[in-house]
This record gives C-alpha cells, structure tokens and sequence, in this order.
C-alpha cells in the first residue's frame, strides 16, 4: 500500500487531466477498476485535489460517463482550463465497443462548471468530428489554451492518418476558436514522422521559451518534449528530451501560480511480476519541472512532499575507494517500505560510476539497484546481482547522464511500496519492482573514489 504516492484503494490512476488555481491542483482522472482487467469497466473523470501532494480530497466521478449506448460509455483524456467564472472540459467521447465494431467514432465533447466538481454535459452537440483523412478511431486528447499573439483559442489533439497502426503517421492537428463555439481547423500542426501516434498533448511557456509535451505511442511509452521560442515552432529537440523512463507515462503539466508540476502514473506489471510487461494505469507520482539556464527542462519532487516521510536521521559521512572493481556502503539495514534518502556525492573525475541499491537482503545481497554509468552516460535501473536471467524487464528504464563525476551531486531516493524514484541532481527516473527480498539501502562506487556527506534517511 502506497504512503505517499497517490493511488485509491482498489483503483488503478489512469491519465490525469491537471488544472492548477491558487496553490490547489485539480486532479480530473480516469480510475480502472481492473475489472475484468485494464481499461475493464467503463469510467468517467473523478477528481481529487491537494496543495501539498501529500493529502487529497476525494470528490469522486466528477465528469460522468455516458451510458453503454452513447458516443462517451468511457470518458477519454481532454482539457480543463477556465475562462472568466467558468470552467470549461473539452474531452474525448469513446463508446469502445461501437468504435471497433465502426459504428461509431471517437469524438471531441465540450461540459462547463461553476464549481469545478460538477459538470454540465452537451452531448446533443460533437464538437470536433475527425476530419477526412484522419483515423476515426484515434483521435483524441485535446489540449486548448489562449494564444495571445493572435488573440485567438488553440487546440491541439493526437491523431493519425490512415488506419494502418504500423506506420508513423502520427502528428498532431491544430484547430482555432475566438469564442470557443466555432471552430476552424488549421490542418497538420507538427508532423515529425517519428510515433504511430501522439497522445496527451501539453503546451506551455516558461520565461522565454515554449515547450511542447507529449507521450509517445510505442513500446517506448516515455513523456517527451520539445522546445521553442515561438508558440507554434519550429521545433527544437534537446539532447535529453525525456523527463523519466518507461515506467511513467501520459504526463501532462499544470500551473497553481508558482509551480509547474507533471502528472503522469508509474504503471503496474503484469501477473508475472518484475520480467513481465507493464499494464495501462497505476499510481500518480509528481516530478515538479525545473528549468535550467540553458532552457531545457529538469524534475524534482515538489518541495511540499519532503516533510512526508518522517523525522530524518543523519548517516555519518564516509569516503569508498577502490582502484578496480565495487565497493559497497550499507547506510541502513532496515530503511522500511517508504522512505527517502537524501545524500551528496563527489566523486573523482576517473570513477567509472555509482550507484544506490535498495530492497536489499543483508544476508544473501539480492537487491534492486539504480546504476549511474558515467563511462555510457546513463542512469539504469537493474536487479543485483544480474543473475540469474532473466529477473527484470528493464527496457526503457534508463536515463542519459552527462557529467563525469566532477563536483558535487545529489542523490534523492524515494521509496514507497513498490516504486522506487531517484533523482540524481534534477534526473529523474521510476521503476516499479515486485520481488522484494529485504529493506537496506546502500551505496556503491565502481573504479574509483566516492566521498558521501549530508546524508539523511527519513522513514515511514
């Protein structure tokens, strides 16, 4: 059971629709009952809000789905955005079972609220039909905001042309509305050639730079983004264009006046356990954005959340040498279930990398292990020792890394149940894991010297 991390009991999250006014976040998200399986019972949008990302109030279905016969039987992923006194949703309607079967598409639907709980549906009216040309079946995930320059609403959504799903035809299409009643369809807005599909479209601009945020609809299943100095590109991409790995998906962001925060779930495995795939929906996890100078985009756990976990305990600082091969620190035996690490590392400019292991078995070793590799330039989540094959099913769970180990860096674990999340200075990356043999925690230095200071374990 989840401490910090949000997840109901007995639901699985799935793709969050975020608003932010006034220090409180709206959470409008799908909930999966898991029954039969994933994407089981049809849903609406519930609601739940917070301040800190450690306490909510749970509102319920806040959007009501539509019955087994109308055009939204499931409530896809839209946009909550506010315009005077108003709150207006736009959303994808789905009745899935006459989408297959081509009796009906999915489709673009319009509510409005006074309080932001309760919303009025205009079903009578489908706002945005596909076009011609475009996959009826996957055409969804509007983002609208205000485009100031040109004094007008824009909205963009995912979709694809043609219905062949192996092809990368994926783009995102473009409409314009100066009253949010009419609107005009601009055509292909960014067509880079490079997913089958777009999904969870998210536009914003911070300081002088507009950034563009997306998931990926492949196996690879990352949020993306890209960047720009003007609200409709061109488009760059950074060298890093990812904010974690595989295991957290479908984020959008949302504004509360000071902080820009991503909502996006660490997905669940299937009934194999950690070698298995991961299945849709899980738990909400929050990486708050950090710009750098440079304009590329970092994460970190939103500051509000560090007092979660309890009082922290110091760990005495400590040097680990070793000229060839890995050396381990054990830095808690027992840190519990939910915990956080917090340490600063240096490092010798020729060690080839470090890592922080967890879940660890003091009598047999087993554990879970985030490895930096600085010789790759990557950060990887892995079991240890990597034997026997095949434990993990890892892909996608990694992160570049572009230092050498010069200066001084800070390492932050958060564990909480069964997630585990680093941040290596403002790197972040999720791994679900599922065959846990014990509770230390540990750090390593593989080739060289490491020198750990400040270092506090906070447990639950």
């Amino acid at each position: 059971m989840h401490k910090v991390y949000y997840q109901p009991e007995g639901i699985w999250v799935g793709d969050i629709m975020p608003y932010g006014e006034d220090g409180t976040f709206y959470l409008y998200h799908q909930r999966d009952t898991r029954n039969p399986g994933p994407f089981g019972e049809p849903f609406g949008w519930a609601l739940a809000t917070t301040k800190d990302f450690v306490n909510y109030k749970d509102f319920g279905e806040s959007l009501e789905r539509g019955g087994d016969e109308e055009v939204d039987q499931y409530v896809y992923a839209g946009t909550v955005f506010k315009v005077g006194d108003k709150y207006h949703a736009l959303y994808t309607g789905c009745n899935r079972d006459k989408v297959r079967a081509r009796l009906m598409k999915q489709v673009l639907l319009h509510a409005t609220s006074d309080d932001a709980v309760k919303w009025e549906k205009n079903i009578a009216e489908t706002l945005l039909p596909p076009q011609e040309g475009y996959d009826d079946r996957n055409w969804r995930d509007p983002f609208v905001l205000w485009d100031e320059e040109n004094e007008e609403y824009m909205l963009i959504l995912g979709t694809r042309v043609g219905e062949d799903k192996r092809l990368m035809t994926g783009r995102l299409v473009k409409f314009t509305s100066k009253d949010l009643d009419t609107w005009e369809f601009q055509g292909d807005w960014w067509n880079p050639g490079l997913y089958t599909m777009f999904e969870m479209p998210d536009l914003f601009k911070m300081g002088d730079w507009w950034y563009l945020v997306f998931s990926e609809y492949s196996d690879g299943n990352k949020t993306r983004y890209r960047m720009s100095r003007s609200i409709n590109g061109p488009w760059i991409t950074p060298a890093d264009d990812s904010f974690d790995g595989r295991a957290y998906y479908a984020a959008r962001t949302a504004f509360d006046g000071e902080r820009r925060v991503l909502f996006g779930w660490v997905p669940t495995r299937d009934e194999g356990g950690d070698p298995s795939s991961y299945l849709w929906g899980g738990t909400f996890m929050p990486l708050e954005i950090v710009q750098r100078a440079d304009g590329t985009l970092g994460t970190k756990l939103p500051d509000s959340m560090l007092g979660a976990f309890g009082e922290a305990k110091a760990v005495e600082a400590f040097e680990l040498s070793c000229e060839s091969g890995k050396v381990e620190q054990v830095l808690a035996a027992d840190a519990g279930s939910t915990y956080m690490l917090d340490a600063d590392i240096e490092l010798a400019g020729d060690a080839a990398g470090f890592s922080v292991k967890f879940a660890e078995d003091a009598e047999t070793g087993l554990a879970y292990e985030f490895r930096a590799n600085l010789r790759e330039g990557k950060l990887e989540f892995t079991p240890a020792p990597q034997y026997p094959w095949f434990q993990v099913n890892n892909m996608g769970l990694e992160r570049p890394l572009f230092f050498k180990g010069e200066g001084t860096h800070h390492v932050r674990l958060v564990v909480d149940d069964d997630i585990a999340t680093i941040f290596v200075d403002d790197v972040a990356l999720n791994a679900r894991f599922c065959n846990k043999q014990g509770q230390g925690v540990a750090l390593t230095v593989t080739d060289g010297t490491l020198k750990c200071a400040n270092a506090t374990i906070a447990s639950l």
